[in-house]
């Protein structure tokens, strides 16, 4: 579990990618300076961790582009001590980003192999969200709603109707929609009934699978 000034010289060099291509938020930008990607990926990638690429890391998942996680972590405006719900923990690197930003985050991931690896990883990197738990992220989780903030990290046909239940009045609920390939979307929530809607452009993401049982 090294992290080395090497490592710490190409975080660097990777925030000044992002910054060049239009990320603002220091919060977004300090953590990706501190979160050693390199210990998220099978070791095999690790000269290539600070690349602004996705990787594979198992279960058919990837972890995003950096780009990719400090745009939605952007998008989300996060605050300390928001509640954020995170659908999708994936290799948890998105996670930990949010965590570095102040938040209270409870994480969903539906794929039983990474949710075990990344309870794991997370604690040994000094990282402690709220709430991790497997299962499916189409339901959120209700039991500790509402929440400051809702992202979704995978590819969804539709906007699934508990996450905005359980968005709270002026949150913001941050989701890929889309099937081949998807949008950047960002719910605001109005009020109890009405949701203010922007689009980003396009992305790509792993589908967001539904539990069927």
């Amino acid at each position: 579990m090294k992290d080395t000034a090497k490592h710490q010289g190409l975080r660097n060099q990777l925030v000044t990618v992002l910054e060049q291509k239009g990320i603002t938020d220091k919060n977004v930008l300090e953590a990706i300076k501190k979160i050693p990607r390199h210990l998220f990926l099978n070791s095999s990638f690790e000269d290539y961790a600070y690349q602004d690429k996705a990787f594979p890391i198992g279960a058919g998942q990837t972890i995003s582009q950096p780009y990719t996680v400090a745009f939605q972590s952007q998008l989300l405006e996060v605050q300390k001590d928001h509640k954020v719900l995170e659908i999708g923990t994936g290799s948890g690197y998105q996670t930990a980003v949010l965590c570095m930003m102040g938040a209270k985050v409870y994480s969903v991931e539906r794929q039983n192999e990474l949710f075990k690896t990344t309870s794991l990883l997370l604690p040994k990197l000094g990282i402690r969200p709220k709430h991790l738990s497997f299962g499916d992220g189409y339901k959120g989780l209700e039991n500790y709603a509402p929440f400051d903030s809702i992202i979704v990290t995978a590819g969804a046909p539709i906007i699934p109707k508990p996450l905005m239940a359980q968005l709270k009045v002026g949150g913001r609920l941050v989701i890929p929609l889309g099937e081949e390939h998807q949008i950047m979307t960002m719910l605001i929530r109005k009020n109890e009934t009405q949701f203010e809607k922007h689009e980003f452009g396009e992305f790509r993401f792993v589908p967001l699978l539904e539990n069927k049982n």
